[in-house]
């Protein structure tokens, strides 16, 4: 296992924990009457914690991505997770209350099950990138998932629809990560080798477009109806392709698998628990109607 992959890792869960935790305090405490549309962002930008926490994501990213260039997707995806970990508790700071022990005992689950995944299914890499051919059944698959739910989210409203665009946020952000990893891999090329590759532009494609449909999501419902979907989609997504597109295994055997499979589920469990409650109202914070909520939150991982 590469450790300073898993150092850089870490470090990016912090740093987007704390992105997440200010930006989350910062539009939370913008009155209902003007956190809608573009006036919001304009409040937003005036705020010194909220460019904080935009700039602490733009560095997590940048961890994550050199995280990648040393590491697998089944090592680095997987302990993003952690990000929620880190985010709880600076949420609840910045909210002035304090983490249940219900969300403690979620953490000590997802941060058990996460090191005995890593221990048991020792991770190893794959290639770096793929061709367009590798690619192209993946592909497929991946945006019919995501028209499709593009399609039934415009046919819905409240927690249906702000779920079905989690799912395609989590699909683009899923994209993203191999797609980091295959422009990382061509730095040492040269600037032109990046600017002339395919992937940079799909990776442009599945960030901006990422960033949208989670604002979309955010804004559908209440954010307990898209946040789960999204943290855990992620890295499914991504660790899929990991596998799939990029050649990564576990080295894992026989009984094993029962036993990746058992911890995948905890984690996975433990994730949308913990997700559920970073997305909680604040105290004398009303949960927003669906549909009519402004937007809460930024990238969770």
């Amino acid at each position: 296992m590469n450790s300073l992959a898993v150092a850089l890792a870490l470090g990016a869960s912090v740093l987007f924990a704390f992105g997440t935790a200010a930006q989350q305090h910062s539009a939370g405490t913008v009155p209902d009457d003007r956190g809608r549309g573009p006036g919001l962002v304009l409040l937003l930008v005036r705020r010194p914690l909220w460019w904080a926490g935009a700039l602490s994501d733009v560095a997590g990213y940048v961890a994550q991505a050199a995280a990648l260039g040393l590491g697998s997707l089944l090592l680095v995806q997987p302990l993003l997770i952690t990000t929620l970990l880190f985010a709880l508790p600076l949420s609840a700071r910045f909210a002035g209350r304090r983490s249940s022990r219900s969300d403690w005992a979620w953490a000590v689950l997802l941060s058990g099950a996460l090191a005995a995944f890593l221990a048991i299914g020792a991770p190893s890499a794959g290639t770096q990138r793929a061709d367009l051919r590798q690619w192209l059944p993946t592909a497929v698959v991946l945006g019919l998932l995501i028209g499709g739910s593009l399609a039934g989210a415009a046919a819905r409203r409240g927690a249906s629809r702000a779920l079905l665009l989690g799912v395609a946020t989590a699909v683009a952000y899923g994209l993203a990560a191999p797609l980091t990893k295959a422009a990382v891999s061509l730095l040492g090329h040269g600037i032109e080798a990046v600017t002339g590759s395919w992937e940079t532009y799909a990776l442009a494609v599945c960030l901006v477009g990422g960033t949208l449909l989670q604002q979309s999501a955010f804004q559908a419902g209440d954010l307990r109806a898209s946040l789960p979907v999204v943290t855990v989609g992620e890295p499914v997504v991504a660790v899929a392709i990991g596998m799939v597109v990029l050649g990564e295994r576990l080295a894992a055997d026989g009984a094993q698998w029962v036993l990746i499979a058992l911890l995948v589920a905890a984690m996975g469990t433990a994730t949308v628990a913990l997700a559920r409650s970073a997305a909680r109202p604040g105290p004398g914070v009303p949960a927003p109607a669906d549909g009519a909520g402004p937007f809460r939150a930024e990238r969770p991982t």
